[in-house]
């Protein structure tokens, strides 16, 4: 009797439709740092990568902070390896997102992970890390570098120009850590690195008409960074600069400078979104000087705690606080911590009677004097500044709002507001 042996095959997309997806999964750089738009390839690219690798007997492993992106990773490499899996050759584990050759190294594995703790645990000689915008900095520089040291691996980081658009929510410190990255990728001299870029619409398996009705609903400046994969320096009609911030970035006040006032800005949450929570303060010299930027996205309760804690740590005199949001749960919510501390926290509560450009046009032209000054680095603080457009801007800059509060409670001198005592 004779047996027919089936030929198994695995089923890897083809990326030569695709020059600019080809080119980065045919690149052998140790390390690769890909900046691409919505929708333009990235995750079916790094998944014909990781496939590529792992059959060459690597251990490769995929990172993304968002259980949806792991998904779709996963979903691509359980097709490429589908008739093996079920042949037995290669072992499945659907919980733990792997595939391996049983009784070797050779491993593919795809898990959720935004940062140090959360990417501890595994080893591999090929690490992608998907999304690299929204990570910590650490998940890297902490433990993704040190697990590659054995076998000297490779590493890919993905990343779309990050946007106050996204609605994704960003684990890093340094909003712009993985642009950073990408210049010093592109300025690399060893030929350890290679940069790759392309568009949302360099992917030909998209719809073009799609592209363009979407970009009918986004900013200009969201268009340039999550379509055509801008890293954007300098937004056109924001009203700060990145270059103007950092030429009004000091490491200390100056020893001459006497602090006269501090006060805590306060810009409630509407809805799910942070309180802006700035301390700043008005200088001997007339000029005004941000301290701290303790912004946090919690409970009414939480921020409050935040708010009481801003205020004691920096010897303030006074919370400013907007009222528009819930009228006097502002208030309220301060009063109710600093009772409970047994604190007396001096408040005003300020209304938002003019436009949220208005009110900040003053404030950005105090910095085009050099009469503010950063002490230190506010990272998501100097995000909200430079990316905020008059006119254009959807998302509420809810910690910008803070600093305008309390910078125009010390130095513009607005019609003076209604003072309420807490404690």
């Amino acid at each position: 009797m004779t047996t027919a042996t089936r030929k198994l095959t695995v089923t890897l997309r083809s990326t030569e439709g695709h020059p600019e997806q080809h080119a980065f999964v045919v690149s052998r750089k140790p390390r690769k740092v890909i900046r691409a738009g919505r929708r333009g390839g990235k995750t079916t690219g790094v998944a014909r990568l990781a496939s590529d690798y792992f059959l060459e007997g690597w251990r490769v492993l995929y990172g993304a902070p968002t259980t949806e992106q792991v998904g779709r990773f996963w979903f691509e490499i359980k097709q490429a390896f589908h008739e093996l899996t079920e042949a037995g050759v290669f072992a499945k584990n659907e919980s733990e997102h792997f595939i391996e050759r049983p009784g070797t190294e050779q491993r593919i594995r795809a898990k959720t992970a935004w940062n140090a703790d959360t990417l501890r645990g595994d080893y591999a000689d090929l690490l992608i890390l998907d999304e690299y915008q929204l990570m910590s900095e650490d998940a890297w520089g902490v433990v993704g570098a040190p697990m590659l040291l054995d076998n000297n691996g490779h590493a890919v980081f993905v990343y779309t120009p990050p946007s106050l658009h996204s609605k994704s929510t960003t684990k890093a410190r340094d909003p712009l850590h993985a642009p950073k990255l990408f210049k010093r990728a592109q300025a690399d001299t060893t030929g350890r690195w290679e940069t790759f870029h392309f568009k949302s619409a360099d992917n030909p398996f998209i719809s073009h008409e799609a592209i363009e009705e979407i970009a009918g609903d986004m900013t200009s400046l969201a268009y340039r960074q999550e379509i055509l994969a801008e890293d954007v320096d300098e937004v056109p009609g924001a009203l700060w600069s990145r270059e103007l911030v950092e030429t009004q970035r000091i490491v200390a006040v100056p020893d001459e400078v006497e602090l006269t006032r501090v006060v805590v800005g306060v810009d409630p949450p509407g809805g799910a979104t942070e309180c802006g929570i700035v301390v700043a303060a008005r200088g001997s010299d007339g000029n005004g000087y941000v301290l701290a930027d303790d912004s946090v996205k919690t409970t009414p309760a939480g921020w409050g705690h935040r708010v009481v804690a801003a205020y004691e740590d920096n010897s303030a005199d006074r919370v400013i606080g907007e009222a528009n949001y819930g009228g006097d749960m502002v208030e309220s919510t301060i009063r109710g911590v600093a009772r409970d501390e047994g604190m007396s926290v001096s408040y005003t509560s300020v209304q938002a009677t003019r436009g949220k450009a208005v009110r900040a046009e003053p404030v950005a032209a105090l910095y085009e004097k050099g009469h503010v000054f950063h002490v230190g680095s506010f990272p998501a603080l100097e995000e909200e500044m430079v990316s905020y457009v008059p006119g254009e801007s959807s998302k509420s800059p809810n910690r910008m709002d803070a600093l305008v509060w309390a910078l125009t409670h010390l130095i513009v001198k607005p019609r003076q507001p209604r003072v309420r005592w807490v404690g």
